[in-house]
């Protein structure tokens, strides 16, 4: 995976995400919506099968965005170790 800022400034930030599809860009994207200060979260893939999945995330300018993706991800972290929890049950 590599992160490729293309614009940034205190409320916006837009991106892409090499290496990634759907999975992780729609966990992402939900996951930045549950933050009070996100007004944009959304991406897009310009082609289903070679695309690269572009990030936009703004904010009201009380967090900077680059914060908002950088909590968003460790709660994902967290949700997601709870889950690899879980899954050892069923051994």
């Amino acid at each position: 995976m590599e992160i490729k800022v293309l614009e940034e400034n205190d409320k916006k930030l837009r991106f892409e995400i090499s290496g990634e599809g759907h999975t992780l860009c729609n966990a992402l994207r939900e996951e930045l919506w549950n933050d009070e200060h996100v007004k944009i979260a959304a991406y897009r893939i310009n082609h289903p099968l070679i695309g690269i999945p572009e990030f936009i995330v703004e904010t009201d300018g009380k967090k900077s965005p680059r914060k908002v993706l950088v909590d968003a991800a460790k709660r994902l972290k967290k949700v997601n170790a709870a889950f690899a929890e879980e899954l050892k049950k069923f051994r």
